[in-house]
């Protein structure tokens, strides 16, 4: 990989103007070597190197779970961000489907081919491990945060089977948001997304005795229209377009904040529910489980970059 640069965690980022301030913009970056395949999921997201010296990986919107995944790796990464919880830079990439011309897998070539233009990247963080609360112990005020933020916004998919959290010098990392704010799938049911109770049994920080009272005290205040308005912003144009029943982009942004905003004030629907799981653990009512399943650890081994 290149020169490292400097690396975002918690907070603003380089090349973000923080939401409070205005609009928050990705940075744009010019894929120039696809380097190798990532078969962690069905989505087949690929390492990337790109004109700024950095190694990203690269979600494809040609992809088959198409561009609302990215809309809602974008608004949820980004919501985190500002949130305060630590997460990789995401960026928009700029990709020319020639990249893949050499790659001898047939499947990678056609996503590629789909796939022309503006992409998303995440910050790939090189030797980061797959973070396991038992191997690297999280506090109840971050599991606390962490948890009522993925109760927010419907994430299922960081539970114990596949944490989706790195652990990269010394510090946690949220990844792969792509599975939340699920609403956008179905805009005529979204109402109910609303008062969805969320399933925490799984979570893979339940057993961190997540302190969800003072998440709720902090977080609660700070899911302002104008820190969704930042989120929502991030998002390209061209992954809002011609959706059913909106006039543009715009409105769909607009129901996005909509939405995540209700939840919040429902949260009477939903977070009762987080904190009888956290208890339930607390107290031994409920049994860990005894592995985190069979999957292999995300970014964990070296890659090399084939020449």
């Amino acid at each position: 990989m290149g020169p490292l640069r400097d690396r975002p965690g918690a907070g603003a980022t380089p090349g973000h103007c923080p939401v409070e301030q205005g609009v928050w913009m990705l940075r744009h970056v010019t894929a120039i070597r696809y380097v190798t395949p990532l078969r962690e999921g069905g989505s087949l997201p690929g390492l990337m190197e790109a004109d700024d010296l950095g190694t990203y990986v690269v979600k494809f919107y040609g992809a088959g779970q198409g561009s609302k995944v990215l809309v809602a790796e974008i608004v949820s990464g980004e919501l985190a961000r500002g949130l305060g919880l630590p997460v990789p830079e995401l960026v928009t990439v700029e990709l020319d489907p020639a990249l893949g011309a050499s790659e001898p897998d047939q499947e990678v070539q056609e996503l590629l081919r789909a796939s022309p233009g503006l992409n998303l990247g995440i910050d790939f963080l090189p030797g980061a491990l797959d973070l396991d609360p038992r191997a690297f112990p999280v506090g109840p005020e971050l599991a606390g945060r962490v948890l009522w933020f993925d109760a927010l916004v419907g994430n299922v998919d960081r539970s114990w089977r596949n944490a989706n959290m790195l652990f990269w010098h010394g510090a946690p990392y949220l990844i792969d948001h792509g599975a939340t704010l699920t609403f956008q799938h179905a805009w005529s049911a979204a109402q109910g997304w609303v008062h969805r109770p969320f399933d925490a049994a799984d979570h893979v920080l339940l057993g961190c005795a997540p302190d969800l009272d003072a998440a709720d005290a902090a977080l609660a205040p700070r899911i302002t229209p104008e820190l969704l308005q930042g989120a929502v912003d991030a998002v390209p144009d061209r992954w809002l377009a011609d959706e059913p029943g909106f006039a543009g982009p715009d409105d769909v942004r607009a129901a996005i904040v909509a939405q995540v905003l209700a939840r919040r004030d429902a949260r009477e629907a939903w977070l009762p529910g987080v904190k009888a799981a956290a208890a339930a653990r607390a107290d031994g009512r409920t049994e860990p489980p005894p592995t985190r399943g069979p999957k292999p650890p995300f970014r964990v081994a070296q890659r090399e970059h084939r020449a």
